[in-house]
């Protein structure tokens, strides 16, 4: 793939045109309030005793957002219950998947809590939520425009405000641990979970690496983007012409570019230049509105993915920013 999107230097300077929909806070706070309400308490049930010696790895159910239940992996090294806990959020498509597959952060010293993103996990790794009442178990969905003409009732508020609740359950499950506050990682749509969850919870999210981020100055991407799953929305209002407005009005209220003004943890981001999935512009919307410490890491050659070595340069950054005890 060229370099589609604008140089570097233009990317370093631009911002969303997008305008921010007034009272954005308190309608988010309502949001989550409305969940906190509808929440039972978390359950905790042992995965494979002693197969991930030395960690403890539970399979854990909190309440997200409506009041659904949330699936997730939490991983706690065995002796030190002070250990600072990182939440962990998934690309679209997949889900959870299996502990397997994220024991380099409790290998170093970290708790661990990775959120399994309802009505997905049916592509490239596996999930086990359902989307509420909307089905049984996990999908291989197209959900960007699921419940689009409303931000009551999109599927990435629902996902969002799991994301929120899922910073209390850590707080729950890290007990002395969370005494630093709680780290937020992800790529792509896990990217901006981190966001979202930084931005909603500012008053204890202290580190965000958000990789390649999804859903940032979304009513940009929808037009740029040539590949799914921005994709999914101008396919659909194609056809549904009326409902143009109040999908352009809904993308607002979930627009990462816009979220990330209230962020106050130390962020670590990167781009690639040659992505045709998150237009590089795009990330460069939710960048460049964060007024907290940050750092960008741009790889001119790469598409929608980094760099191997570029989990040497987080890991760098979370030792620095959130040492492991």
């Amino acid at each position: 793939m060229p370099w589609y999107d604008m140089p570097l230097e233009r990317l370093r300077e631009y911002r969303t045109s997008t305008q921010e929909p007034d009272g954005l806070d308190d309608w988010w706070a309502g949001r989550i309030a409305e969940a906190r309400a509808l929440a039972e308490p978390l359950t905790r049930t042992p995965h494979q005793p002693g197969l991930y010696d030395p960690f403890q790895v539970d399979d854990v159910e909190f309440s997200g957002g409506g009041g659904d239940r949330i699936r997730a992996w939490h991983f706690r090294p065995r002796g030190n219950a002070a250990a600072p806990m990182v939440v962990k959020f998934i690309g679209y498509g997949g889900g959870r998947g299996v502990p397997a597959e994220h024991v380099l952060l409790p290998a170093l010293g970290y708790a661990l809590l990775v959120m399994d993103t309802r009505g997905q996990g049916g592509r490239w790794t596996s999930g086990a939520t359902p989307d509420g009442g909307t089905g049984t178990g996990p999908e291989n969905s197209l959900v960007m425009t699921r419940g689009i003409t409303r931000p009551e009732d999109y599927y990435y508020t629902r996902l969002f405000t799991d994301a929120a609740l899922a910073i209390d359950t850590a707080i729950k499950l890290a007990g002395s641990g969370a005494g630093p506050g709680i780290a937020v990682t992800g790529g792509s749509q896990g990217g901006a979970l981190a966001l979202a969850a930084a931005a909603l919870r500012p008053d204890v999210v202290r580190v965000c690496h958000a990789d390649v981020p999804f859903l940032c100055d979304i009513q940009r991407a929808i037009t740029l983007a040539p590949h799914a799953p921005y994709t999914e929305i101008p396919e659909f209002l194609a056809e549904n012409t009326k409902l143009i407005e109040p999908a352009l009005n809904t993308l607002r209220y979930v627009d990462c570019a816009l979220l990330a003004r209230r962020i106050t943890a130390t962020t670590l981001v990167s781009v690639g230049l040659m992505d045709d999935i998150c237009p590089p512009s795009t990330v460069f919307a939710a960048y460049n509105e964060i007024t907290a410490d940050k750092e960008i890491a741009v790889y001119p050659y790469s598409d929608h993915s980094c760099p191997r070595g570029h989990t040497e340069r987080q890991l760098a950054h979370l030792g620095k920013h959130f040492p492991a005890r």
